[in-house]
């Protein structure tokens, strides 16, 4: 089984099996989900001070903050599934 690994700005990876869904931050439920995680001290900002533009929920519960755009990381996200499927012929 290989890890496939995104990308999701400055230098930070993400394994791709573990991610469940990528927001943008804007939605009030969403908003509500990020301080949950807070308080659970499940929240990664990998924002490095920037401003959050997706936010990685991840199958353990863990949400991940990202500075760039959730188009962005999901197009990195299915150019390593596709990469991965290639391999795998």
């Amino acid at each position: 089984m290989d890890i496939q690994l995104i990308n999701i700005g400055f230098g930070n990876i993400v394994a791709a099996n573990r991610v469940i869904a990528i927001v943008s931050p804007d939605s009030a439920p969403i908003k509500r989900i990020v301080e949950s995680a807070r308080e659970r001290e499940q929240l990664i900002d990998a924002t490095y001070g920037r401003r959050t533009r997706a936010v990685i929920i991840t199958d353990s519960n863990h949400v991940i903050l990202s500075a760039i755009q959730p188009e962005t990381v999901g197009n990195r996200l299915l150019t390593s599934k596709d990469l991965e499927s290639r391999d795998n012929r």
